[in-house]
């Protein structure tokens, strides 16, 4: 098997890879991150997580480099990460009883072969009605200002939730593994 590289440094992602019970190392690639004009939000995580995983192929020659881009899109807007309390709460009451789509590109990319499987995974949250108190008290107790959407669903985030729907929930946290398993096994890798 290729030595697996994980081309983020998102905590979150690490964590799930490790689910996987499989090596690998991580390294955090240097590309531009910006929304190109008319660009929908599968385009851009798909184009983005193929980036992250091909920016670092020279480096890391002989690998199997994963990428993967989330966004969260409430209608027809795309919205990411906070950064700041004010930006959270503004999210947070926008999505308030309404629906947000979570789309997370992931590639896998083989830096021997050139071989590179690319897709999205979408997730739905149906977010309760929610007051501007309980906003606030749900953003000072777990601080997401680096989570797409406002929330972290692996934490006090889900008490924000209605219901979810998808076919994975880990693309909810930012690596879809249900789908990444079936790139791996294309690529000859056998999960414990």
């Amino acid at each position: 098997m290729l030595p697996l590289l994980l081309a983020s440094s998102s905590p979150y992602r690490r964590e799930l890879l490790d689910r996987l019970r499989l090596p690998f190392v991580c390294a955090s690639p240097d590309i531009d991150e910006s929304h190109r004009p008319q660009e929908s939000g599968t385009e851009l995580v798909k184009r983005l997580a193929r980036e992250k995983a091909t920016a670092l192929a020279q480096q890391f020659p002989g690998h199997l480099i994963i990428g993967s881009d989330q966004v969260a899109v409430l209608g027809e807007q795309i919205i990411g990460k906070p950064h700041t309390f004010e930006r959270a709460l503004e999210q947070l009451t926008a999505s308030s009883g309404k629906s947000v789509s979570f789309l997370t590109g992931l590639a896998l990319y083989n830096s021997q072969t050139g071989q590179c499987q690319v897709d999205c995974v979408t997730f739905t949250v149906h977010m309760r009605d929610l007051d501007p108190a309980r906003i606030a008290r749900y953003l000072h107790a777990e601080q997401p200002y680096d989570c797409a959407g406002s929330f972290k669903a692996e934490g006090l985030g889900v008490s924000l939730f209605r219901s979810t729907e998808g076919p994975d929930a880990t693309s909810l946290i930012g690596l879809p593994l249900i789908r990444l398993v079936d790139m791996l096994t294309v690529e000859g890798v056998q999960i414990p």
